[in-house]
């Protein structure tokens, strides 16, 4: 089975020209193809991608915004933000609030087969100055709390489980190898993960396992 794909751009240019280039990997399906995300849940409801393509300036709602979204009703899909600026502050904001990685638009034709594959392996594509300040950023989320003083998630024992390999870096689908567990069955623990503990990005989870030492 191919790895589904769907793309958020308002430059119709752009969009035709990542459809052809995805089209050129034969793993690669392109499912659907938006101008705008003020219908992005029910997009990615309907073509169910393993991956989005998410342009940060969009008309309507910006792609910060649409990654909030389609993470609280998706937290297993991948999402690949693409921005003009590397530096941009926006680009930190779309890790924070789910995003998976980056890439530069400047080279979409040399680079993002290799960013989408990255994903597809566990990897999170970003530069090291960006990766810092997500590190900073999951450090400051909350204060540690106390193990004695940490609030109650009715985690079940799986789902800890999960979240510890979650912590430790793991994929999906080395969770599921590790734990010998079905792909989908780590996307359905993920899910009420992210639920139970109130959040709607990776960066969160992680964040609030360490410092309220959950696992």
């Amino acid at each position: 089975m191919g790895l589904r794909i769907a793309l958020f751009d308002d430059n119709k240019n752009i969009r035709e020209s990542i459809g052809m280039l995805l089209n050129t990997e034969q793993d690669f399906e392109l499912v659907g193809s938006f101008a705008h995300v003020l219908d992005c849940v029910r997009d990615v409801k309907e073509c169910k991608p393993d991956v989005v393509l998410m342009d940060i300036e969009m008309p309507g709602m910006t792609g910060i915004e649409a990654v909030k979204e389609i993470r609280k009703e998706f937290p297993q899909i991948q999402i690949l933000m693409q921005t003009v600026f590397e530096d941009d502050e926006r680009v930190f904001d779309s890790i924070c609030a789910g995003a998976s990685g980056y890439i530069l638009k400047n080279f979409l034709n040399t680079k993002l087969v290799d960013a989408i594959r990255e994903l597809q392996y566990g990897g999170s594509p970003m530069s090291p100055s960006i990766a810092r300040k997500v590190l900073n950023k999951m450090q400051s989320v909350s204060s540690v709390i106390k193990p004695e003083e940490a609030p109650d998630y009715h985690l079940t024992n799986r789902e800890k489980e999960v979240l510890s390999c979650l912590v430790n870096g793991l994929s999906y689908k080395m969770i599921g190898a590790e734990l010998i567990i079905s792909y989908e069955t780590v996307r359905s623990h993920v899910k009420k993960i992210y639920e139970k503990l109130h959040v709607a990005s990776l960066t969160e989870v992680v964040a609030k396992a360490i410092n309220q030492r959950i696992v």
